[in-house]
């Protein structure tokens, strides 16, 4: 056996990752307890895990962040990072998959995950992340064992290889047996495995499932391919060479069974992932980083604590790093680091100093944020992974209860984004509200939740404003005229405005043909910015497009004319002529486009349906098997929560984007309706 294969390698980093309550939080707890880095096992439902320990996520029983933990097992260091499972907070797992040396990807024999587990492994795969696969739950399987791998198999790009068999007893599962050790064991809860004599039908059927898993291997592997054609076993280290590098080089994804709750399948996760997953080395070379002397690391996640300043959670990928060294990224940004802390849930710890491969929290990096490369060089390290958040799918408007938190919500939220750079805030110009982009329903609750509990501040918040606008469709000609006496100079200003109707699209023209001096030159320009200011709200209460206003004649007085005169006869004119101009109510319509499991395609097109979406088609999705992509138009205003109903019906894996497509008109008593609602609420 290649000492380079199963030697220990220095401190390890796993993410564990899977769909959306498959167990991935039970299953640290599990793998911290079984290695002695806590007495016993905590529970999410009892709000006593070492992940998930956020207030947020205890509230709500479900991750909404990463947390990290460091364990050692039989000498080795390892780091593991629980990423959340829903969709609308998988930005964290994006973010921090590019520092860890492999994953394992927790799930259970449930078809409807299948999607979810899917957009996992297809993370997995385009980063090139070695993966083990643990089938979580097994004592509570129903089905046989190559049922649920035909079942699960689809997801994956490559093989599933099964490592391991259930031994059954009657409808139960009580043991299993190693196909790569070729022996037995028997579950004993919240113990480690009995190992147990494999004979009868264990060891036939152990034979068969060997066999399967090496003709597998064999399919990268001549030699072993040459030895199963002759009948001839190879060596077991041979085996374990094999399964070693076909998981580095991302040809197979072993399967390995247990369940988390009962600590069981803990101990040969641990062993697996000991003999078999890279080291730091391998993992700098996956991303591109050039051997060094001096500390390079990558900054996966970034924490802003109620009471203790920032914390930039990074992995060490070269180098040593002390307490107070310098660091600066890619874009030239440095920091000094004050205080490295070990990472274990809530429970950080002091350290002095950090070694290529450890993980571990850097305390006040105020200039360097998440993705970021960073090294103490003394010149700036090239930056090595481009996270890019997904596009946001839900908005709400916000507002400070009290309005003397207006400057104490703008920095919260900068500190929010600066965490979590799938939200986006936005300032809106017509409102002044600000508008607060995120991945879904409970993305956006549990932003207010920590601007409320961790930033101090309390929000009103309410659906977005649409962008209606208005347009007109009759040309008039329409004089203003602004005259005012009182006492000293008065005020005058008298204009001509030939005010039409212009393409849609083509925005606001102005110009001017007066003859003769009619209007002095020198107040031009003042005419022009009280059209201007007319459009900002029509007739119908909306800003004013696609409109051409020519200035044609006019007056003036030679003492009581001035700029703010012809402003004001300008703003007159217009609102005197628009009303005049057949106004009509114009809505924003988008193109979307919804990217589907295809067994739930038939429910999105009646969504869309229902929320007057015009379909222009669909397709299977390019490169994803078992999903299809449709393409509709959509009035804004129909898709505000459109996300909530669309990841209903996908049981969490559906998604959108979205581009602006056309103002289009609404008529009739829809139109009626905007307009009063739009009054009531102004």
């Amino acid at each position: 056996m290649g000492q380079d294969v199963r030697s220990p390698r220095g401190p390890r980093c796993i993410a564990l990752v899977g769909p959306f309550q498959s167990g991935k939080t039970t299953l640290l707890e599990a793998i911290l307890a079984r290695t002695g880095a806590i007495k016993n096992a905590g529970s999410v439902d009892a709000g006593t895990s070492v992940g998930d320990a956020s207030p947020e996520a205890r509230h709500h029983k479900m991750g909404v962040g990463l947390s990290a933990a460091t364990t050692t097992f039989m000498g080795d260091s390892y780091t593991f990072i629980d990423c959340p499972g829903s969709v609308e907070f998988v930005h964290d797992m994006r973010a921090a998959l590019p520092a860890v040396d492999a994953a394992v990807v927790v799930c259970e024999a449930d078809e409807k995950k299948l999607p979810q587990l899917q957009i996992i492994l297809r993370e997995l795969e385009d980063l090139g992340i070695p993966r083990f696969l643990f089938l979580n739950k097994i004592d509570r399987a129903n089905k046989r064992i190559r049922e649920t791998l035909a079942t699960l198999q689809p997801a994956s790009r490559v093989p599933l290889v099964l490592r391991q068999i259930p031994i059954w007893n009657g409808d139960l599962i009580e043991g299993f047996v190693d196909l790569a050790l070729e022996r037995a064991f028997v579950y004993r809860e919240h113990k480690p495995s009995e190992v147990i004599a494999l004979e009868g039908g264990n060891l036939d059927r152990e034979k068969e499932a060997r066999f399967s898993m090496l003709e597998k291997l064999a399919d990268h592997d001549d030699a072993l391919m040459e030895q199963l054609l002759e009948d001839i076993q190879p060596p077991r280290d041979a085996v374990f060479d094999d399964l070693a590098r076909e998981l580095r080089e991302g040809v197979i994804c072993p399967v390995l069974l247990g369940s988390a709750a009962r600590e069981n399948g803990v101990l040969r996760l641990m062993k697996a992932l000991r003999h078999e997953a890279p080291a730091i080395a391998e993992t700098a070379k996956r991303l591109g980083a050039s051997s060094q002397k001096d500390a390079l690391a990558y900054v996966f996640k970034t924490v802003h604590l109620q009471h203790g300043g920032k914390l930039s959670l990074v992995r060490m990928l070269a180098g040593h790093l002390d307490d107070g060294a310098t660091l600066q990224s890619a874009s030239g940004e440095a920091g000094r680091v004050s205080g490295i802390l070990a990472v274990n849930g809530a429970h950080d710890s002091k350290r002095p100093s950090a070694e290529a491969g450890d993980t571990v929290a850097l305390g006040k990096l105020d200039a360097i944020k998440t993705g970021d490369t960073v090294s103490s060089g003394k010149t700036a390290p090239q930056a090595l992974v481009q996270v890019t958040p997904a596009a946001p799918v839900l908005a709400m408007s916000l507002s400070a209860t009290d309005r003397k938190d207006d400057v104490k919500l703008g920095q919260a939220l900068l500190r929010l984004n600066e965490e979590d750079q799938s939200l986006t805030m936005i300032q809106n110009p017509r409102t002044h509200d600000i508008v607060l982009w995120g991945q879904g329903e409970m993305h956006l609750r549990v932003a207010l939740e920590r601007l409320r509990d961790r930033f101090g501040v309390n929000v009103k918040s309410h659906p977005p404003a649409i962008g209606y606008q208005e347009t007109i469709r009759k040309s008039i000609t329409q004089r203003g005229r602004h005259k005012k006496q009182s006492g000293g100079h008065g005020q005058f200003g008298d204009v001509v405005l030939d005010i039409k109707p212009m393409p849609r699209g083509t925005g606001f023209e102005f110009h001017e043909k007066v003859v003769g001096g009619a209007v002095p030159r020198n107040y031009i320009g003042a005419v022009e910015e009280g059209v201007v200011d007319s459009l900002a709200k029509g007739p119908l209460g909306f800003p004013v497009i696609d409109v051409q206003v020519t200035l044609t004649d006019g007056s003036y007085h030679s003492v009581d004319s001035s700029d703010l005169a012809f402003r004001t006869a300008a703003r007159i004119g217009m609102s005197e002529g628009l009303p005049q101009c057949q106004p009509v109510l114009l809505e924003p319509i988008h193109t979307v486009e919804i990217v589907c499991p295809n067994e739930a395609t038939a429910k999105i097109n009646a969504i869309l349906s229902a929320r007057r979406g015009q379909i222009l088609g669909f397709d299977t999705r390019e490169g994803w098997s078992g999903w299809d992509c449709v393409r509709a138009t959509m009035p804004e205003a129909e898709i505000g929560d459109l996300i909530v109903e669309l990841r209903s019906a996908t049981a969490g894996a559906g998604s959108f984007t979205r581009t602006f497509d056309r103002m289009a008109e609404v008529t009739g008593r829809a139109a009626d309706q905007i307009i009063a609602a739009h009054r009531v609420a102004a």
